[in-house]
């Protein structure tokens, strides 16, 4: 079997993605200390990217594209979004648990920083990388190498970052209106997901109707879905008169990490910009004339 490796900007993106990764895991299990699950989703974030990176590189340079049950136009695409999102939350989370009230320079605090540094840098190859894959005006491309495929891949990634923090601890079970956020949360994070494995897996052929209608219809239903939510949670989170609570527990300035009011106003936050994402993404998919999945 030919081995060919045709070196290219989007090579080698890849490659400084796949070895930043890789320093940034390797460098936090080797002396960074990790004594909680946050470092062990860290750790997670890191070796996920440089293993799928890896595999990618591998199946090109042996040229088996053609043999991979999935579509091969929109798969690299996609997992370097999902893996630029992921050492991004890496990024934040592992020195917001790890350096934040540490002082002193010893070998433990030096492995802390390195990882953290090089999971910027991994952040930083991996958005080059989507940047260098991405469908150019006029370019016939997968889907997911379109504006409104990246978009879905960031719309999921933010569900499950809400999905995280609304479940720990439980902070949806407050009344109906609550309970009514999180249905949109879990709705449109399955449609988008549904959308994303079917371009993927070369699926979107199987739909009885048109599959580009069904986008622009689920982007309409999504964002007033999500618009809904975004008003309703802090309502009913941070309103007094609705069982909230508006000022920071002084208890928050002292916890390691978010404290349980600093979860929810990142739901907030999060539900207003999966707005913002499903609103850019409807009117994307009304201007998007030609989809080659």
């Amino acid at each position: 079997m030919p081995v060919v490796l045709r070196s290219s900007p989007l090579l080698w993106a890849r490659v400084a993605a796949m070895v930043f990764a890789c320093v940034a895991f390797s460098v936090a299990l080797y002396g960074a200390n990790l004594t909680h699950g946050t470092g062990d989703w860290c750790v997670f974030c890191w070796s996920f990217s440089f293993v799928g990176t890896l595999l990618i590189i591998l199946v090109e340079m042996f040229g088996l594209q053609t043999r991979a049950p999935i579509s091969w136009k929109n798969f690299p695409i996609t997992f370097a979004c999902y893996a630029s999102l992921l050492c991004l939350s890496a990024s934040i989370i592992f020195p917001l648990y790890f350096l934040k009230g540490y002082a002193g320079r010893s070998e433990m605090i030096n492995c802390r920083i390195v990882s953290t540094v090089f999971s910027c840098l991994a952040t930083i190859a991996y958005l080059s990388e989507v940047s260098l894959s991405k469908a150019r005006p006029g370019e016939v491309a997968g889907y997911m190498a379109t504006a409104p495929g990246l978009l879905k891949v960031c719309e999921t990634f933010v569900a499950c970052i809400i999905f995280v923090f609304i479940s720990e601890p439980v902070s949806y079970n407050q009344n109906v209106a609550t309970n009514w956020c999180l249905a949109v949360y879990c709705i449109c994070f399955i449609l988008s997901a549904g959308v994303i494995v079917m371009c993927v897996g070369e699926c979107t052929g199987c739909l009885p109707f048109s599959f580009a209608r069904f986008l622009s219809s689920y982007a309409l239903l999504a964002v007033g879905l999500y618009l809904s939510a975004t008003i309703i949670w802090p309502i009913y989170k941070f309103d007094n008169k609705h069982g909230g609570q508006s000022r920071r527990p002084n208890i928050c300035g002292s916890s390691i990490g978010l404290c349980p009011w600093d979860k929810l106003l990142a739901i907030s936050v999060l539900s207003a910009l999966n707005f913002i994402l499903y609103l850019a993404d409807l009117i994307y998919s009304a201007r998007l004339v030609f989809v080659n999945v």
